[in-house]
């Protein structure tokens, strides 16, 4: 058995502390990388969320570069780390797609399609049914305005000639000609569907019921009066939060006719505290 020498020792010594400084570099190196790879996704998130809805070129460009920087370091961060790179599996050009089928709560008419002749058009023998294929094809169905006719009768008594009669329903807006369905109809195309009431006079014509603008901006009054306690209880549920959100929107209003337009407000309360834990409902009020 040879000895070790003193000199065999101080080489081996040698190595090991040039192998230990060649891994604290590497390492040293590989946290560089990483940092270097956290902070390009960071600044890349960011520049994607910039880049949402917009075309700037400029953005874009370095969008991309980014991107290209950020496979660079993270395929010499896995060659450091000896993890094997592995290239995205490209996807087919043509996948098959499932269709969402439609909510069985729609409603649906069902139309049956029988052969042009009963007897087969090859040798004139007789039909056994054998099976049937099913499409299903979304319709919308276009609301259509009806006249609801109430007709009250009279009764005269057969004795003392008393006339008898059922007292007249109720109306939305007094002597109104428009129902409850109408008025939601009007009140969900202006306020929920953004739709002035000059496009919908305009819509119902081309359905055959005129309706001026002025008529539709009176039952637009009315159906406010009719909301008022409904208004006055929101704006006390909003208000008295201790806590309110606060938004002033400037607004272009284009009138008809003007090609003109003016800056219109719109001032939104939001009481809204579901983040800090509270079971109470959210709500938001317009002034």
């Amino acid at each position: 058995m040879n000895d070790i020498s003193s000199d065999d020792i101080f080489l081996l010594k040698q190595r090991l502390a040039e192998q230990e400084a060649l891994i604290h570099a590497l390492q040293e190196k590989l946290s560089n990388r990483e940092r270097e790879i956290d902070h390009l996704q960071a600044q890349l998130d960011k520049l994607r969320r910039m880049n949402f809805g917009s075309r700037s070129e400029k953005v874009s460009r370095r969008i991309a570069q980014m991107e290209a920087d950020l496979n660079r370091l993270q395929k010499e961060s896995d060659t450091l780390t000896g993890r094997v790179y592995d290239p995205a599996v490209q996807r087919p050009l043509r996948q098959t797609r499932t269709r969402k089928p439609f909510p069985e709560s729609l409603p649906r008419d069902e139309k049956r399609l029988l052969p042009a002749a009963p007897c087969c058009p090859n040798c004139g023998g007789s039909l056994s049914y054998l099976g049937e294929d099913t499409a299903e094809q979304l319709e919308l169905m276009r609301s259509a305005f009806r006249v609801i006719r109430t007709v009250r009768e009279k009764h005269a008594c057969t004795q003392c000639d008393a006339i008898v009669q059922a007292p007249a329903p109720s109306r939305p807006i007094e002597r109104g000609i428009a129902g409850p369905g109408l008025l939601a109809r009007v009140l969900t195309s202006k306020y929920a569907e953004h739709t002035p009431l000059y496009r919908q006079s305009e819509i119902y014509g081309r359905q055959g019921v005129e309706l001026s603008r002025s008529l539709l901006s009176g039952w637009v009054d009315a159906c406010c009066r009719l909301l008022s306690p409904l208004e006055e209880a929101l704006h006390g549920y909003v208000m008295t939060d201790g806590k309110l959100h606060a938004d002033d929107t400037p607004v272009q209003v284009l009138l008809p006719g003007n090609k003109k337009t003016k800056t219109g407000r719109l001032w939104a309360y939001v009481r809204d505290d579901r983040n800090a834990g509270s079971a109470l409902a959210p709500a938001v009020w317009f002034a």
